[in-house]
């Protein structure tokens, strides 16, 4: 209505509205007493608002990540090709030697020896598979994959670990692999290796976790190591129910060490940028190395 009303004003009159030159007004007549049409006034409340300024980050910045450590990522993979190999050769040589002179295998000898396998398999890895002290573990101590982090305080005794490790884990696997060995008539078979394969992983997970502590990347690897058992356990299945079974029963144990890792990664960000560590091995987080090739030197 304002605007209006001052157009109205500053507007020039056209001709028809024009007063004559020689038409003069009225003394009686004074503009003041015209009053203006009422016009309705809304008033409109102003509020005070208060912009925050957010930082606006380069595209560099919005889309950039940590880079990936390909030499890591190379070097793990190459491990568990060569233990995997070292596997296979291994089973064959000693299919061929059971083959030439005629015996049978025990079961409790095959249960032994997958006993065995199942504690030492970080052997044949050319990794560094340190695992964490079982006196230090047992006292609270830090060690190698525990202790060494912020864990969350839910975490078991250390005690509970090589209870686990020794006096059952172990012992399902090497009960449920001998069982596939007395079905299968020999060591080297797709299932066993599948087995192999699955403690050749947990190895690798181990250099992750223990010595290099990749905390993203230990997320990532540990849920490998229960897919890589869990598809073991398949195969067990597949030839010994009961074989299967037993092997599966462990993955209730993994299952709260995928809880452990997790929780440990919320628990321990990067310390640079305080943000959780990414679910990969990042370039410049930590050396990976084959301690073969170390100790030969």
């Amino acid at each position: 209505a304002i605007i209006i009303c001052a157009a109205a004003i500053l507007a020039r009159p056209s001709a028809a509205f024009q007063v004559p030159p020689n038409c003069k007004l009225q003394p009686s007549t004074r503009i003041s007493n015209v009053q203006p049409p009422l016009l309705p006034i809304h008033t409109v409340p102003i509020q005070a608002t208060r912009t925050k300024l957010l930082p606006i980050a380069s595209d560099g910045e919005a889309t950039q990540s940590p880079p990936v450590d390909y030499d890591a990522l190379l070097k793990y993979h190459t491990a568990v090709a060569v233990q995997m190999s070292l596997f296979a050769l291994g089973l064959t040589a000693l299919d061929s030697l059971v083959a030439a002179t005629g015996m049978t295998v025990p079961f409790p000898v095959a249960a032994a020896f997958f006993y065995g396998l199942s504690l030492k398999s970080r052997v044949l890895n050319p990794l560094n598979n340190a695992r964490p002290n079982a006196p230090k573990s047992v006292d609270g101590d830090s060690s190698p994959g525990f202790r060494d982090r912020v864990m969350p305080s839910w975490t078991p005794p250390g005690i509970i670990f090589p209870i686990m490790w020794i006096l059952i884990i172990g012992p399902l696997r090497a009960y449920s692999s001998a069982l596939v060995v007395s079905e299968v008539g020999h060591f080297f078979s797709i299932p066993t290796m599948a087995f192999l394969l699955h403690l050749s992983v947990g190895d690798v997970w181990n250099t992750i976790n223990n010595a290099e502590k990749r905390y993203g990347a230990s997320v990532t690897g540990v849920l490998s190591v229960v897919a890589s058992l869990l598809n073991a356990a398949y195969q067990y299945y597949t030839v010994e129910p009961l074989a299967g079974k037993l092997l599966g029963l462990t993955v209730i144990w993994l299952s709260v060490a995928t809880s452990l890792i997790t929780a440990t990664w919320q628990l321990n960000p990067d310390p640079a940028t305080g943000e959780r560590n990414a679910l990969y091995p990042v370039k410049g987080e930590s050396d990976t190395e084959f301690i073969w090739f170390q100790n030969a030197a």
